[in-house]
């Protein structure tokens, strides 16, 4: 982040040549936002939440504006690159041949991406405080029994109780899930980014969730930051099956199919006896019974393609929730969000139902998916 913040700092103050006083004014100002980074993450921790809120938010909207600048004036330095060296390349006269020319261009060119980059982010945190879509898809399995086709498993993801999302507003999303009626739901991981004693109180309406064929739970890597036990148990009590690298049967014993879940990766780790294990979770199980498979990283698909799961419901990625983060989603997994299929394995990966650190979204929405089963054929 300190680079970052140097090569903001150098291209939009040092190389506009802004008078000494502000450079040396707005210097300060960057490295006290630098550090207000990792304080922010200490103080959303050690604060009352009143208090960490009026420091913490502020901070997290930073970062996403400084994070879409950043990429913004990248790009335009990569696209000046090249057509400077294809100027040079065809032996042309450059666009501007004295340097005050060439100031007063970078002048306006830093001006215009500094505007974009905030009009950006007001947008986006407009966009990601008041929108919660609802996906609604169908997805065919091979050995689903015919009697269950049409099953709907509602799928949260990405909850993330935090210093914005709070009580209210996990009031609306549970009274949204319940009015689609669905058969099961699936909630993969990040509840809440703090304590059960910090936020235990906010997630008290997830004991309202109702479903025929019950809410269950898988870790996801924050459930791993903050309060592991203390959740589980959380959970437990408030009537959410947590899935442990473990299956259950959804139906009865003629008609049904298995609902397996594991550990999120993160807990390999962070927390001993934890950790992904699917051939625990599907040890025993019947080949013509269909499997639904919880896991909060989509990374996961390859092996459950191996396992010959029916479909896999994951979340993590966020759809990349802030342009054009998603692209680097790829370093680490598969797919960034949506519907996929790997050797006749599908894969729905949430874009998730709240946010992680900046309240924004830019080229993506929350959501909660509502999925049809449909027996092939």
């Amino acid at each position: 982040m300190g680079s970052v913040h140097w090569y903001i700092f150098h291209r939009l103050v040092v190389d506009t040549a802004l008078p000494t006083p502000a450079r040396t004014v707005l210097g300060m100002a960057f490295v006290g936002l630098v550090l207000s980074i990792p304080l922010s993450f200490i103080a959303s921790r050690v604060l009352d939440r009143t208090a960490a809120r009026y420091f913490v938010v502020p901070v997290y909207i930073w970062l996403g504006l400084a994070f879409q600048t950043f990429f913004l004036i990248l790009g335009i330095d990569l696209i000046r690159g090249i057509g400077a060296l294809g100027i040079r390349l065809a032996r042309l006269e450059p666009l501007w041949s004295n340097p005050s020319e060439a100031l007063q261009a970078w002048r306006v060119t830093a001006g215009a991406a500094a505007a974009t980059t905030v009009l950006a982010t007001s947008f986006a945190i407009w966009w990601g405080l008041t929108r919660l879509a609802v996906r609604r898809l169908d997805v065919p399995l091979a050995r689903l029994p015919r009697a269950m086709d049409g099953f709907t498993i509602l799928h949260l993801s990405d909850i993330h109780l935090d210093l914005v999302h709070g009580r209210r507003w996990l009031v609306e999303v549970v009274t949204r899930a319940n009015a689609l009626e669905p058969d099961l739901i699936a909630i993969t991981g990040d509840l809440a980014e703090g304590s059960v004693a910090q936020f235990g109180g906010d997630a008290e309406p997830i004991r309202e969730l109702n479903a025929p064929h019950g809410v269950f739970f898988v870790t996801g890597n924050h459930e791993y930051f903050h309060d592991l036990d203390g959740w589980l148990e959380y959970l437990t009590n408030a009537g959410v099956r947590v899935l442990r690298n473990e299956r259950v049967s959804i139906g009865t014993d003629d008609v049904c199919f298995d609902l397996a879940g594991v550990d999120d990766h993160e807990g390999e780790r962070l927390a001993p006896g934890h950790g992904p294990d699917l051939g625990k979770a599907l040890e025993g199980r019947a080949p013509q019974r269909e499997v639904v498979l919880l896991a909060h990283q989509p990374r996961i698909i390859k092996e459950a393609a191996r396992n010959d799961v029916g479909l896999v419901l994951s979340g993590h990625t966020h759809g990349g929730q802030i342009w054009p983060f998603s692209y680097l989603v790829y370093l680490q997994q598969p797919y960034v969000k949506g519907l996929h299929e790997e050797n006749g394995t599908r894969l729905y990966l949430s874009s998730g139902t709240g946010f992680w650190g900046p309240p924004m979204r830019l080229g993506t929405t929350a959501e909660m998916a509502l999925i049809t089963l449909r027996a092939q054929g």
